[in-house]
């Protein structure tokens, strides 16, 4: 099966969907690669990097010329779709919830588009799950930018001058980018707190040495779906964790928000009357902003001040650590792929698969999954 890499369109992303890594292996496995020329250089791979490998490099048009399966970080434009042979697989990060209308543009080329985010996150799968792979270094980022914003020292520091106090950091959704992000906080020697509606992150934040906050009562309880993802709470539990959270805010230097609900628009968790709480140098992160924001005062990439506190929103902090983020995307891609390859190598998904069921969006020139479909 020929395999095709191409390099990202999106001037905001700095990924690659290979590296020389798993070019290797995919090699190895008995798979042709081509590389668009310098699809990996933003992501520090050289195309001599991926020659190296055993992948052949050449213009966009070179790489897709019969290519089974077009491997992709962010899903293509129009113009780029249309270059795309039909019949070929598109694997990559599509944002399926809001592509319904890039769906019958996929459909209509005939491409098979699978998007990563909706591979199911169950045990055989975990290898496959790029949204925890790629959470794990937002979460990351987002200290390191909010800490760089902060203007201050984190850790405490004791000196003959007197001493300066650690920066108090609060997390606010303890999935997996919320979960990196207070070990990393910990690790900069941040006082670190956190909260989360589902009752099993309590145990998971206070071991990692934070303090977690939230009213605790009987919804709380039950705050959990059984994938894992937290439930939209009631308005009258909304409103007692949010007088308890305004409380706690005011006195934070920095604020991490990643909270999110898959298909559904981010809860605002920070309003403008917490961020005007906060004292003149303080830092918002908000990391749900591409669906929202879980502060309505954040803007998409931009910092906004207010009052001397100053709110970012980051739409794709893991192109920060493109290196880092493309080496893990790509195994994720890796681990997918026996699902999607015949016992002759060729472009066979194994579509009875629970994996693949969950993760194709087009298929035979027609939309094939429930949450894009008409009607």
């Amino acid at each position: 099966m020929h395999i095709a890499v191409l390099k990202e369109r999106r001037a905001d992303d700095s990924r690659v969907a290979a590296t020389a890594e798993s070019v290797k292996k995919l090699i190895g496995l008995g798979h042709t690669v081509a590389v668009e020329s310098g699809a990996g250089i933003a992501a520090g791979v050289r195309d001599e990097d991926y020659t190296a490998a055993g992948a052949k490099i050449g213009s966009a048009a070179d790489v897709l010329s019969g290519a089974s399966i077009i491997f992709k970080v962010r899903a293509p434009g129009a113009v780029e779709l249309a270059t795309y042979p039909k019949g070929a697989g598109v694997i990559g990060l599509l944002d399926p919830y809001a592509a319904k209308k890039e769906a019958a543009a996929w459909a209509a080329q005939g491409v098979v588009a699978v998007a990563m985010e909706f591979v199911p996150r169950i045990t055989r799968a975990q290898s496959m799950d790029v949204l925890s792979s790629q959470a794990n270094l937002a979460g990351y980022r987002a200290v390191i930018e909010g800490s760089q914003l902060y203007g201050r020292a984190v850790p405490m520091m004791m000196t003959a001058a007197g001493t300066v106090a650690a920066a108090k950091i609060f997390v606010m959704g303890a999935g997996v980018a919320g979960l990196q992000a207070i070990a990393t906080a910990r690790r900069l020697g941040g006082v670190v707190s956190a909260t989360d509606v589902r009752p099993a992150a309590k145990e998971q934040v206070a071991s990692l040495g934070a303090k977690f906050i939230a009213v605790e009562d009987e919804e709380f309880k039950t705050a959990e779906t059984t994938a894992g993802y937290a439930k939209p709470m009631s308005p009258e539990y909304q409103k007692k964790q949010a007088e308890l959270v305004a409380a706690h805010i005011a006195k934070q230097d920095i604020v991490i928000t990643t909270a999110l609900i898959p298909g559904r628009p981010a809860p605002v968790l920070v309003t403008e009357a917490m961020v005007k709480s906060m004292r003149p140098g303080s830092v918002v992160v908000d990391l749900a902003v591409s669906q929202g924001g879980n502060c309505p005062l954040s803007k998409p990439d931009q910092m906004v001040d207010v009052n001397g506190v100053k709110v970012i929103g980051f739409t794709n902090l893991p192109s920060h650590v493109a290196a880092d983020a493309s080496a893990l995307y790509a195994r994720n891609l890796l681990a997918l792929l026996p699902l999607l390859t015949g016992e002759d190598k060729s472009f066979s998904p194994k579509w009875d698969d629970e994996i693949v069921k969950a993760a194709v969006l087009t298929r035979d020139g027609a939309v094939v999954h429930p949450a894009l479909k008409d009607g």
